[in-house]
């Protein structure tokens, strides 16, 4: 019996959200897919502005690079997990992946710099109400959040139904 409703919902681009936290609930995969997608396009859009624009890089380099870094990822990750799935490519918890990356690395270093700062920019030690760094935050913990829930349900189930 499990496993025709598994190949039903593999028949109708369907899955359940259960391992994502949502008991008995159903959404179409490639909705889902494209909220990833659009929040790690967010991601991307929120570095771009931070750094003033796509000709701009901020001082120093290195952290001007990792801004660039992040803003590739995060257009990579959303054509992967655009173009990711069950029918396309075999591996479709790669695109999910590089979300929980492309939303943990930005945030962990955003708090690294208002706390004990970084390597050349010890200036925005404390500046916790820069608005466009709250808004980074805010899409970052939703981008690792809905990964992650996601990596949890493409988890292979035991024969008794069991993760």
């Amino acid at each position: 019996m499990a496993q025709q409703g598994m190949a039903q919902q593999a028949n109708t681009g369907r899955f359940a959200l259960s391992g994502a936290g949502i008991q008995g609930g159903i959404a179409p995969e490639i909705a889902v897919r494209l909220v990833g997608a659009l929040l790690a396009v967010a991601v991307a859009a929120v570095h771009v502005t931070d750094q003033g624009g796509l000709t701009a890089l901020v001082t120093p380099a290195w952290i001007g690079w990792s801004y660039r870094l992040v803003e590739v990822g995060g257009v990579l990750t959303a054509l992967t997990l655009l173009l990711t799935g069950p029918t396309r490519l075999r591996r479709p918890w790669l695109g999910w992946a590089a979300g929980v990356l492309l939303g943990a690395g930005p945030f962990l270093a955003y708090v690294t710099s208002r706390t004990v700062g970084l390597p050349g920019d010890s200036g925005d030690i404390g500046n916790w109400g820069y608005w466009v760094g709250i808004v980074s935050l805010i899409v970052e913990s939703a981008l690792v959040v809905l990964s992650t829930g996601m990596l949890l349900g493409l988890r292979p189930r035991g024969s008794d139904g069991s993760r």
